[in-house]
């Protein structure tokens, strides 16, 4: 997205810096907890566990916590989980903390004692994925490359989560370059599903996926090229929605295919995700695709949750994507038993039959190797970016980084590398084929339209990961259906589903039409309240 502006990101900056105050030895800090009892600064950390924003807000607003308290117990959480402890090798979510993140809690809550408050995110410690970026701290997209890479301000949708007061407390690890699903990166290393940690988290987000999981933050940014936020929310037992293409700015994430990129939020509760799209979601000019959204958002997201929305909803359950094999045979069952679930709220769920013209249509529209080159080197070309000159002289251009330049460094993980290599060329080279596959695309799109039109439908239900994290080292199975929603720009949900008989979270998706976010985050609201799926991870336990 060329041609960005500083202006918004000024504006953002000024509001956080707008109230300065001394950090003294301020009084104890106290919270409450669901019960109403009443617990000393330290205790806070024991509670934050399976707390999620909405709950913190509200306890933020009955003066029963300060922003300072949970930034520090969010951050006891990392020095005592991230790392190795007891039996257990550390999840190791977070490429790096914010240093500068307890004074701006202390800001915040002098403005909250002032009667300035924001909104509901006021307050509110978050992670964020490190692809997107941070005008404070580095950008490094997990390589070792770009481990100096800084840019000249904020990504529009970190710009307005700070803007409603948000408080970024780490940059979390991710897939190097967005570029797979098991979250290795050469800066970052592996990082470990807090449910287990011998098991993937998910990926590309799975920092910002283990970090929520293990409270390292309320909640998380994450980016979705064909799963990437959807994939680690399943595997973590979080709500995780890939939105509208265009619905909410990707100006400032570091590109893996512009067409298909999407930047979004992963969190403990449907309401949470709510939220964080009253503060993201709108216009921004810096990203062009957003001008499909004008008149488009509604006030507030919060407004369709309820607890009837999934009466007379229809659902298709999308049959193609129930896999019969051994390891996917429970997971199936799960998201089974999630349809029924629906259909006890008042849903009519209908099996759909299978539909390879369109299964054939979203598997052919894949762009990635086609579009990563082009893009990458355009955010990398941003006016204001610092960076070595040593890296850029690798390859010519010799005052700009190109995906050439990080390719001929060699910092890279080594399974990245072999992926970023064959697109070295690509974007520059014929076309013929590409131009087939958006064809295909728009095939993909009308299909899919069509399917959903014909049933009279509110939302496709599937499963959305195949099967449970496995084993680091193992294969991790992305399945087919995270293109389904990334292939036509199409939103979708996640939503806890249950476990496995090995305790492993498994999510069930729901799809919908362009800027239907309101309709499946109600479905989804009706859906999680009547089931409470959700359950913290028992390897990163309430400090004591």
């Amino acid at each position: 997205m060329a041609g960005r502006s500083h202006r918004r990101r000024n504006r953002a900056a000024a509001l956080v810096a707008g109230v300065v105050v001394l950090v003294t030895s301020a009084p104890s800090v106290v919270a409450a907890t669901g019960s109403g009892a009443v617990v000393g600064d330290r205790g806070i950390a024991d509670w934050v566990v399976d707390v999620d924003a909405t709950r913190l807000g509200e306890l933020l607003a009955g003066g029963r916590v300060t922003s300072v308290g949970l930034v520090k117990a969010f951050k006891a959480r990392i020095d005592a989980y991230e790392q190795a402890y007891a039996d257990q090798p550390g999840v190791n979510a977070v490429i790096r903390e914010d240093p500068d993140a307890i004074a701006v809690a202390a800001r915040l809550d002098a403005e909250r004692r002032r009667g300035h408050v924001r909104g509901p995110l006021h307050g509110i410690p978050i992670l964020i994925k490190d692809n997107y970026d941070t005008a404070d701290l580095p950008t490094s997209n997990g390589s070792l490359a770009l481990r100096r890479w800084r840019t000249a301000d904020d990504a529009e949708q970190v710009a307005r989560l700070r803007g409603a007061g948000a408080i970024v407390v780490a940059k979390t690890n991710l897939h190097e370059f967005a570029s797979g699903i098991e979250t290795i990166s050469s800066l970052g290393g592996q990082t470990r599903n807090p449910y287990d940690q011998a098991r993937y988290p998910g990926g590309s987000s799975g920092g910002t996926g283990a970090g929520i999981a293990a409270a390292f933050g309320a909640f998380g940014l994450g980016s979705d090229t064909c799963g990437s936020i959807r994939n680690p929310a399943a595997h973590n037992s979080l709500v995780g929605l890939r939105p509208t293409l265009g619905l909410s700015s990707r100006d400032g994430i570091a590109p893996l295919s512009d067409t298909q990129d999407v930047g979004g939020p992963m969190a403990k509760s449907v309401r949470d995700i709510a939220l964080v799209l009253d503060a993201t979601a709108g216009y921004d000019p810096d990203d062009p695709s957003t001008k499909a959204s004008i008149g488009r958002i509604p006030h507030t997201y919060t407004a369709a949750l309820g607890d009837t929305a999934l009466v007379d909803a229809r659902i298709g359950v999308l049959t193609d994507y129930l896999g019969t094999s051994a390891p996917e045979q429970v997971t199936t069952a799960l998201v089974r038993e999630a349809a029924a679930d629906m259909a006890a709220q008042g849903a009519t769920v209908i099996d759909l039959p299978a539909q390879p013209a369109l299964m054939a249509a979203v598997d052919a529209s894949w762009v990635i190797n086609d579009e990563h080159e082009r893009d990458l080197n355009r955010y990398l070309a941003a006016p204001g970016s610092k960076f070595p000159r040593s890296l850029a002289r690798l390859e010519p251009p010799t005052d700009l980084v190109t995906l050439a330049d990080i390719v001929t460094s060699g910092d890279v993980t080594p399974t990245v590398l072999e992926r970023l290599k064959p697109r070295l060329g690509r974007s520059t080279g014929p076309q013929d084929d590409y131009h087939q596959r958006l064809a295909r695309r728009a095939e993909a799109q009308q299909l899919l339209r069509t399917l959903m039109d014909d049933n009279d439908l509110d939302a496709l239900v599937y499963p959305t990961v195949p099967q449970q994290a496995p084993v680091i080292g193992q294969p991790q199975p992305g399945g087919r259906s995270c293109a389904l929603a990334a292939n036509t720009g199409f939103p979708a949900l996640t939503v806890p589903a249950g476990f496995t008989p090995d305790g492993l979270p498994v999510g069930v998706e729901l799809l919908g039409a362009p800027f239907s976010e309101p309709t499946l985050l109600g479905l989804g609201f009706d859906y999680e309240q009547a089931t409470h799926h959700r359950r913290p991870p028992t390897s990163t336990p309430p400090l004591n």
